[in-house]
């Protein structure tokens, strides 16, 4: 079969042949229908050898979604022909994390050496895939899956950020999105779905804005030296009630940190190296910093319930796995109108 795979440390993924995999028991085999590109791929990729915590070559992909086409022994949860896709920060299973869905805080992931398909172990950017656990499957029905793997991380990520502010977040309440790419036209629509606040979106890239603007942003802002101050006339004064950074690169960042306001969350989603100091006078009053990982289980079925209402809708570029290549050096020119999508048998 076809899989992308990142072989070499300092090279690009390549499109090789490799075997169809076999599930084993317990596991359940994928044939997979669509397979999301991240910048987390691009960043795993930019890693020297010696900080790479798994063997090469991998298979990419963390976003998946498939159709079952084989069971291993013992798996009688899902049915042969279902249309799933794949929850990807899996766990152990059985630590006090795991036991309340929230495999993506496992407390034994890293002593068991348990990594997520894509960043670790092999990944969905291949014709088919192995998923370890039906419990890692989570029911598509009728959803296009082109348009909806994305939701998988894309989506959980920045719901599962949202969703730990929704009390800051009532009606006269003001939301900042910094960056309106992959993961914040996403949660530009969620903030419009489940809150009452207004909603501030910010990026450099004027075409970027355009998509906030479109997909419900109320504001929006060039990213540079003078957004903080634009934020605050916005505000009347008052700065933002929650920050959600999707970028998470230093100037974003060190605006999260000035435009929040008194009692405010700063949640840092992106992971591009930048940080917020906190502190007596360096952050307003009783601010509250953060930087979540992707989201729960019973959070992913959530967010699919909301696509099933039509309360979110991610726009896509698809490409077929021999493209995939160039859907990296897109993503890494920023030149991706929200998620890129490997479709495999385009």
């Amino acid at each position: 079969m076809k899989a992308v795979q990142y072989r070499e440390v300092g090279t690009a993924p390549e499109v090789v042949e490799i075997p169809v995999p076999r599930p084993g028991p317990g596991e359940v085999l994928l044939k997979v229908t669509a397979a999301g590109v991240c910048h987390s791929d691009i960043a795993v990729m930019s890693w020297p050898a010696e900080q790479v915590p798994f063997p090469l070559p991998l298979t990419l992909g963390h976003e998946g979604a498939g159709v079952v086409v084989a069971l291993g022994e013992g798996v009688d949860t899902v049915r042969l022909g279902d249309a799933v896709v794949v929850y990807g920060p899996w766990g152990c299973g059985t630590c006090v994390k795991c036991a309340q869905g929230k495999e993506n805080y496992c407390l034994r992931a890293e002593e068991l050496n348990i990594r997520p398909p894509g960043l670790g172990a092999p990944g969905a950017m291949a014709e088919y895939m192995i998923v370890d656990d039906p419990r890692h499957l989570i029911p598509l029905g009728d959803l296009d899956p082109v348009r909806n793997v994305p939701l998988t991380d894309a989506g959980l990520t920045p719901y599962h950020a949202i969703k730990r502010s929704l009390p800051k977040l009532v009606p006269g309440a003001t939301a900042v999105v910094l960056g309106a790419g992959g993961l914040g036209h996403v949660g530009i629509q969620l903030l419009r779905a489940m809150t009452g606040a207004r909603v501030i979106a910010l990026d450099v890239s004027e075409e970027k804005l355009a998509l906030a603007r479109e997909v419900g942003a109320h504001e929006t802002l060039i990213s540079d030296d003078k957004a903080v101050e634009r934020i605050r006339e916005l505000t009347g004064g008052r700065g933002a009630d929650a920050v959600f950074d999707f970028a998470g690169v230093p100037p974003t960042t060190a605006i999260a940190q000035q435009c929040a306001g008194v009692e405010s969350d700063v949640t840092i989603v992106g992971i591009g190296g930048g940080s917020v100091e906190v502190g007596f006078g360096t952050t307003a009053y009783e601010t509250v910093v953060t930087a979540p990982y992707w989201g729960s289980r019973s959070e992913l079925i959530e967010v699919y319930d909301l696509a099933r209402n039509g309360d979110v809708t991610v726009h896509v570029e698809t490409y077929s796995l021999d493209e995939a290549p160039k859907a990296y050096e897109r993503l890494h020119a920023n030149q991706v109108r929200g998620r890129a999508v490997i479709v495999p048998g385009s």
